[in-house]
């Protein structure tokens, strides 16, 4: 038994219009498949050039191990130089990833190979950021801390991604106070007789190719597996629902502060609590 999962649509271009009307407004997913052709960044972005231009700067790794209590928000498991990471990407798979990599700050030429496309929506011009991975990593079911919409262009290789909306929550084991649901789901193979409310659970699914654009609706949850060696660049627009814009102001200014005091306090037992109350909220609905 699989998941239950729709492929989300792709088309070939889309104008503001048709993006705003059929995408935009009724928050539903698609794939853009040759929006970026005009890019200098379509046809020089490859791992061989982020070598060249980024290989003597120090970059963030992230792995899949679990979260642990004294691990602060986002710190990283590693530290590399971008030639050796993108030497390691191509000699052998590893868990490794970037995530979150803002280029404008760390290799500011790299702005001058793309445009914020007019999609309708206004984007945060100052957060492009950048995702590596090797071939099978990564990450976990997640949705992001502020909700937003996001437009997520890939590069090199072949990458797997399954969304789902905020409405299917309660199925898929969220771990309370966290953007998460448990890290030992695999939603790739997941196991039923353990996580039996993932059958009710509906989404979508898609994989990207060099070019390719996936627009993920705001508050999405998304889980992202590289089938072979390669990257990412996001864009995001601030959710405008009132009801999710909200829940980005608590996400940031409330909940994020909360657990970490409450993992200062009680240490590795918080973090057991909530992955054990994850399993007993799920079932409980």
């Amino acid at each position: 038994m699989k998941l239950n999962l729709q492929q989300i649509p792709r088309v070939k271009t889309l104008t503001k219009e048709a993006f705003l009307r059929d995408y935009f407004r009724p928050q539903r997913p698609v794939v853009i498949e040759e929006m970026i052709a005009d890019w200098p960044a379509y046809s020089k972005w490859n791992l061989d050039y982020m070598k060249q231009v980024a290989g003597d700067i120090e970059v963030p790794l992230y792995d899949d191990r679990p979260v642990k209590h004294d691990e602060g928000f986002n710190e990283p498991h590693a530290k590399m130089k971008m030639a050796a990471y993108v030497d390691l990407l191509k000699k052998e798979p590893t868990k490794y990833r970037i995530f979150l990599w803002n280029i404008l700050k760390e290799v500011p030429q790299l702005q001058k190979d793309f445009s914020f496309p007019d999609f309708g929506i206004r984007l945060m011009k100052g957060l492009p950021m950048l995702f590596f991975g090797g071939k099978d990593s990564y990450t976990f079911m997640h949705y992001d801390i502020d909700l937003a919409n996001i437009f997520h262009f890939h590069f090199e290789g072949k990458k797997e991604c399954i969304l789902f909306s905020q409405s299917e929550t309660k199925h898929l084991y969220k771990v309370p106070h966290s953007l998460i649901t448990r890290e030992d789901i695999d939603f790739s193979n997941p196991d039923f007789s353990q996580w039996p409310a993932l059958k009710n659970a509906k989404g979508y699914i898609t994989q990207l190719e060099h070019g390719n654009v996936l627009y993920i609706p705001e508050g999405y949850w998304h889980y992202m597996r590289y089938i072979t060696p390669g990257f990412s660049m996001s864009l995001r627009a601030i959710a405008r629902k009132p009801k999710n814009f909200a829940k980005a102001l608590y996400n940031i200014f409330l909940m994020r502060h909360f657990d970490n005091a409450m993992r200062k306090w009680k240490g590795q037992a918080w973090i057991d609590y909530k992955n054990q109350q994850a399993v007993v909220r799920t079932n409980a609905r």
